[in-house]
């Protein structure tokens, strides 16, 4: 992993894309933290934090901004419209780094990141998913926010032939390899990620699951009332595409 170089024409080693929408009360310290314990725990690595802020109604944007202007590292793509998965989608494509992190701002998890690094600089996987439904993990979130968690997993193992543990959530990969895949995803929202990483693993691509610890820092940013119905449809859509019309 190389020293971080300011030259704009060199790629990065890794990108870390968070989207972020209304999140006022935790970016500035979050992003701070999550400098701080890189710097401390994977000072080779050379590496971006791409904020892909979606439609936040509070200040979360302004913060932002201020971000990327104190540290170079830090980079900020705008949409106007709430949209988790097409954030994270933009921000995927517009990454510099060799790998790509996909993280939360209310997690940041550089464990993670380290033995998702570990593993995919060593090639022993193309794409590494941070489980919070694993055997191995510690998901120290409310009752509701589990089952939640597992009923969604549960039905995309029953209408997509999903074989893993979790789908959505923090995810590392190899850029150049996984675009393809990000070019086929028909969904936004809630399920572009679990939509990625299900097409990942259909096409034999070498998906390793991790097992993390996760709690809750703050409630939901996105209303739940507004989820489910969004959930469903998306994934009737996806069934559709590629367990009846092949849509690979």
């Amino acid at each position: 992993m190389s020293e971080h170089t300011s030259d704009p024409n060199e790629r990065p080693t890794a990108s870390i894309v968070i989207p972020v929408y209304n999140e006022e009360a935790l970016l500035q310290t979050a992003v701070h933290d999550l400098i701080v314990r890189l710097s401390e725990e994977l000072p080779q690595l050379d590496y971006e934090i791409l904020l892909t802020e979606n439609g936040s109604t509070d200040d979360t944007l302004e913060l932002a901004y201020g971000l990327e202007r104190k540290h170079e590292r830090v980079r900020v793509l705008h949409s106007p419209e709430p949209n988790y998965g097409r954030a994270l989608r933009r921000g995927i494509l517009e990454a510099r780094g060799i790998y790509v992190l996909c993280d939360e701002i209310d997690i940041c998890d550089v464990d993670f990141h380290k033995r998702a690094l570990g593993l995919l600089t060593a090639d022993q996987a193309d794409m590494v998913v941070g489980s919070k439904a694993h055997k191995d993990a510690n998901d120290q979130r409310p009752l509701m926010r589990r089952a939640g968690t597992t009923v969604i997993n549960g039905m995309l193992r029953v209408f997509l032939g999903f074989k893993g543990t979790d789908t959505h959530g923090l995810k590392a990969f190899h850029k150049d390899r996984l675009l393809p895949v990000v070019s086929r995803c028909i969904v936004d929202k809630d399920l572009f990620a679990s939509e990625f990483v299900i097409r990942a693993e259909r096409d034999a691509y070498r998906v390793v699951e991790v097992p993390i610890v996760i709690a809750e820092k703050r409630p939901p940013s996105i209303n739940l009332g507004k989820r489910v119905p969004r959930v469903l449809k998306d994934l009737a859509k996806l069934t559709w595409a590629i367990r009846f019309r092949g849509r690979q």
